[in-house]
């Protein structure tokens, strides 16, 4: 699965001009909420690629030179302003996971629903343990192009079968991520996820990101859509950021949730405008989405 937008993007290929979609590369063939996985890469790898980045992320440009997909083609060249912001929410999540992991070093990463994120070539510190789980579809591409290896494997299950806690061991410490996911469910699904998080990994946190309602209700009425075509799927879970506290309920195991505010990034927009956005109450709901972060007792 994928992420909270997908707009339009820009990413160079190798000759920093175009797009190389890898031809004669390892064909990706997805449709629906799936094939979001690949906008996602898409916006990483263009952000990569510039000489003044705010994400390194060279394993992201090796899959895009890799994948035979039609990036530009369906998602449109990426637009520098897009993929930097994508880039900048992608850095919330790593600075949530490298501060677990410098408290629990030896501890567990659960990434739900990360499509190809390669979060863990960016941030992982040698001990940590790491599991994907993945729909079968989404585990497939993901095991074909980033193998396992003995500290990270692939779950071929979907997040919402609670199974996947059994093969997580807690003793060192769980944190669970879920980039560009729970938008994707139905409400009651996201209570129940958020839920068994917090029952099974007791001392454990959730990182999770949201829509606003107004971007959540675009998507169900099919208005987000690139100009070569491409639609946003629906997202029928949207939350203001007046909202967040609303989580708590989910669970009496949840004492803490409180937003994660990205980095200021390049230029005027990420580097003044988006930071001061968070803390007026009248436009801070029209930010395209949110980082937060839900502790478990």
């Amino acid at each position: 699965m994928a992420d909270a937008g997908a707009g339009t993007g820009p990413g160079a290929g190798p000759d920093g001009n175009g797009n190389d979609h890898g031809q004669g590369g390892r064909r990706v063939e997805l449709s629906g909420v799936p094939e979001t996985l690949l906008w996602n890469l898409y916006m990483r790898a263009a952000e990569a690629r510039r000489a003044r980045t705010v994400l390194d992320d060279s394993k992201a440009v090796e899959l895009v030179d890799r994948i035979d997909y039609p990036f530009e083609e369906t998602f449109g060249a990426p637009t520098p302003l897009l993929a930097q912001g994508h880039a900048l929410r992608v850095r919330t999540f790593d600075s949530a996971v490298r501060a677990f992991l410098d408290e629990h070093p030896d501890g567990t990463v659960v990434t739900l629903a990360e499509g190809l994120e390669t979060q863990f070539w960016r941030v992982d510190n040698g001990r940590a343990r790491w599991l994907c789980v993945e729909l079968p579809e989404t585990a497939e591409v993901r095991r074909a192009l980033l193998p396992d290896e003995e500290r990270r494997r692939t779950l071929a299950r979907s997040a919402l079968d609670l199974s996947w806690r059994d093969e997580v061991d807690p003793a060192r410490g769980v944190l669970i991520t879920a980039q560009g996911l729970l938008m994707y469910l139905r409400p009651t699904e996201v209570k129940d996820l958020i839920a068994g998080c917090a029952e099974r990994f007791r001392g454990g946190a959730l990182v999770f990101d949201a829509v606003p309602r107004w971007f959540s209700a675009r998507t169900t009425r099919g208005e987000m859509r690139t100009a070569q075509g491409y639609r946003t799927p629906p997202m029928p879970w949207g939350m203001d950021a007046g909202e967040l506290p609303k989580v708590r309920t989910a669970h009496p195991a949840i004492t803490d949730v409180r937003e994660v505010p990205p980095p200021r990034g390049r230029g005027f927009y990420y580097g003044a405008v988006a930071p001061l956005m968070r803390w007026l109450p009248a436009v801070r709901n029209l930010r395209p989405t949110m980082t937060a972060i839900a502790r478990f007792s």
